[in-house]
């Protein structure tokens, strides 16, 4: 068995759908991963997501949607919702796809803070680039990340992490804030993320609670 990592982008340069653009544009807001996504037959979209930020202002933006037909959210900083939603035409043929493809995505989707998407679909070689091939004439652009043989054991502790919280520990290892000696600080992390090294301790906190969390299990 194989699998295939994409990033995932809109052909057109704009969000999948109006409604996870108005989402993605609130800086209330963090949508963090697609835990499973479905086109229903009546052309809506059942979406069960993560997220984190203020979920007051998420059900707000959900209540007001012309999109949105039902909605559930169950928690407070970080939330998992329930969503049924009209498709767009291009939401609505990238479902398809999917639908008609032999191979598996891989949950969670985690979605990247422009709006992309990382997938990892689960196959044969020839599954896969029957993907690849239908991918061409859809209305979306794959960028290629990785592929191989399939492990379902690797990666499992990156699943416990946020999209944003693994950009910390990809930057933290590269930069040798985990090495022997240590090569930087949380200074030096803030200056490559561009945050407040505050923001980075919170996250480094988060990080190694989840993962040591995970392994304890």
């Amino acid at each position: 068995m194989r699998y295939l990592t994409v990033l995932a982008h809109p052909g057109d340069g704009v969000a999948f759908h109006p409604l996870a653009e108005r989402l993605a544009a609130d800086p209330a807001l963090t949508r963090e991963a697609i835990h499973h996504v479905e086109l229903l037959p009546d052309n809506t979209i059942l979406l069960f997501a993560e997220g984190s930020g203020d979920s007051d202002r998420y059900e707000a933006i959900m209540a007001d949607s012309d999109y949105v037909e039902d909605y559930l959210v169950s928690g407070d900083d970080r939330w998992m919702a329930v969503s049924q939603s009209r498709a767009t035409d291009t939401a609505r043929r990238l479902l398809e796809r999917h639908r008609e493809s032999d191979a598996v995505v891989e949950t969670p989707i985690r979605i990247r803070d422009d709006g992309a998407l990382r997938i990892t679909y689960v196959g044969s070689d020839a599954d896969l680039g029957a993907l690849a091939a239908a991918a061409r004439d859809a209305p979306i652009s794959l960028e290629v990340l990785e592929t191989g043989d399939y492990d379902p054991d690797e990666g499992s502790l990156s699943r416990h992490l946020t999209t944003r919280q693994q950009e910390v520990l990809n930057a933290a290892v590269a930069l040798g804030y985990y090495g022997q000696p240590r090569t930087a600080s949380q200074a030096d992390l803030a200056d490559e993320l561009g945050v407040a090294p505050s923001t980075v301790g919170e996250h480094l906190r988060k990080i190694e609670a989840r993962v040591f969390g995970a392994l304890a299990d």
